[in-house]
């Protein structure tokens, strides 16, 4: 998703018809670096080129679905969107009762006390949980200060009693600031005309050859070319793998 969205920027960069960018996006989110690089090239593209940016979120635009979101100059959502999930999520499991049960006992070798925090085969303590709790505390201010950096109007003492991790639909986010309109994807490209003061305007979606591309709509349900979908991800992977993963996502 991030080589994507690099290339497609890149693209974009060099038309010079081109005058802005709608980002569809449609995702519960997904790792915390991911996020954050879709977040730092979409930023990085409007210093060079000086291109408007709205953000359109479709069914989904949860946590580091709306990271993303944030780095448009508005923020359009549809009227059954679901959002917000601002917070961090450390994916972890412990499997050492399990292990008990079956006479099987961990037997790792480390240089230092906390090498092995974190992992399944044993019960997390106290201080590694502490641990993590900083580093996940640092992730989260992250979070917050690109918020505050983008949503002026947004005063950073309401947005903390916002970011408690919870679910906003489109019409509770409009009331709270973190959106700036609710609409179809047609109010997305009147609004980008708007800001770049077109009468009329022809909207190109990027494909690579041999995909299906029709109209605005096309490619909705699976995330595909021309939507944002940060989770490209298998989450059994995660839970299976046992690594600790640190996720801007929304994933009851």
């Amino acid at each position: 998703m991030v080589a994507r969205i690099k290339e497609e920027l890149k693209m974009a960069a060099r038309d010079k018809h081109m005058k802005a960018i709608i980002l569809r996006i449609n995702s519960p989110g997904g790792t915390v670096t991911a996020s954050d690089m879709i977040y730092h090239e979409l930023e990085q593209f409007k210093k060079k080129t000086g291109m408007k940016i709205i953000a359109c979120i479709m069914d989904l635009g949860a946590s580091g679905g709306y990271y993303v979101a944030v780095s448009a100059d508005k923020i359009i959502a549809h009227p059954t969107t679901v959002t917000g999930s601002i917070g961090v999520i450390m994916l972890n499991l412990s499997v050492e009762g399990l292990l008990q049960k079956i006479g099987v006992k961990d037997a790792s070798i480390k240089t230092g006390e906390h090498k092995d925090m974190g992992s399944p085969l044993k019960t997390m303590t106290n201080e590694e949980r502490r641990i993590f709790q900083g580093v996940m505390d640092t992730l989260y201010e992250r979070f917050l200060t690109v918020i505050a950096e983008n949503r002026k109007d947004l005063a950073l003492e309401k947005l903390k009693t916002l970011a408690d991790g919870r679910i906003y639909t489109a019409q509770q986010a409009l009331e709270h600031g973190l959106i700036d309109q609710i609409g179809y994807l047609d109010e997305a490209v009147l609004l980008a005309k708007k800001a770049t003061s077109l009468d009329k305007a022809r909207v190109v979606i990027y494909h690579r050859p041999g995909i299906y591309k029709n109209n605005l709509y096309s490619q909705l349900n699976q995330g595909g070319f021309g939507t944002i979908n940060l989770l490209n991800i298998d989450l059994k992977t995660f839970v299976n793998s046992g690594t600790p993963s640190f996720m801007y996502l929304w994933a009851p």
